[in-house]
């Protein structure tokens, strides 16, 4: 099977969808404590890296998308599909599991 190499400028969502690149995990707790990779949470915050057209209308116009690349952005924990790409985390998600834009 041959291996298959691709970056974010080639990952475009389709309809509602937006690609996030995750943050970085916490290493510690606030009170100085190493946490161990089992003890870790999976992270709700990242960047917006790339957004579908939005959701398509009843008159087949695509609605807005609410988000933009560059937002950083508030998302359910157990929402999308998490994807590796180049060593870094990214998660492929509906706009309806984004939260709220962190300012």
């Amino acid at each position: 099977m041959a291996a298959i190499t691709i970056s974010v400028s080639t990952v475009k969502p389709l309809g509602d969808r937006v690609f996030v690149k995750v943050s970085p995990q916490e290493e510690k707790t606030s009170g100085g404590i190493l946490l161990p990779d089992t003890a870790k949470e999976k992270p709700q915050i990242g960047e917006v890296a790339a957004v579908g057209p939005g959701k398509r209308n009843d008159d087949g116009s695509h609605a807005e998308p609410e988000v933009k690349v560059g937002d950083k952005v508030l998302y359910s924990k157990y929402a999308g599909t998490d994807i590796k790409l180049g060593g870094e985390d990214y998660v492929l998600l509906s706009e309806k599991d984004i939260l709220a834009i962190v300012e």
